[in-house]
């Protein structure tokens, strides 16, 4: 089962190992990214410090077989770089059903981007994106780490307003 899709420009990190996986029993990671895919230094280095029986595989977006991963027996973390791949798996048959909860914990500070949270920064295209997931009927939020209080998509919308 899908436990949870995380947007991280990081991918796997310590922090999604030392907090994330932990605390929601993670088995699997799939890394969905196309340029760590096409990279034996990048899957190499995401790799270096996983734990043994923690299973990563690192796919381009549009191979990831979502059924497929929903259907593990085991709860798997899915991790994403950006909004616009989170968008591309939706329209590559990631859904609600397969994946009801996703988050928003790392988008770096970019022209254009306004903050959210201390970790995320989005853009109005990303915005209106992840709002027309939540309205497909994901449930979205942003925050770095478990012990946050989670910012749900109402929220993301008004800090981006505020943030003017």
């Amino acid at each position: 089962m899908i436990a949870l899709v995380r947007v991280d420009n990081r991918l796997l990190h310590g922090q999604i190992l030392e907090t994330w996986i932990p605390r929601l029993g993670i088995r699997e990671v799939v890394v969905a990214d196309d340029e760590a895919a096409a990279s034996d230094l990048a899957r190499a280095a995401m790799t270096l410090c996983v734990p043994p029986g923690l299973e990563v595989r690192v796919l381009p977006v549009d191979a990831v077989r979502w059924a497929d991963v929903a259907a593990a027996d085991r709860p798997v973390l899915v991790l994403l770089r950006e909004v616009s791949a989170l968008a591309r798996a939706a329209g590559a048959g990631l859904t609600p059903v397969l994946a009801p909860s996703v988050n928003v914990g790392n988008v770096h500070f970019a022209p254009g981007r306004r903050p959210i949270t201390p970790s995320v920064f989005l853009a109005a295209d990303e915005v209106a994106a992840l709002r027309a997931l939540a309205s497909s009927g994901f449930a979205l939020e942003a925050r770095a780490i478990p012990s946050e209080a989670p910012a749900g998509m109402n929220e993301i919308e008004r800090r981006y307003a505020a943030a003017r």
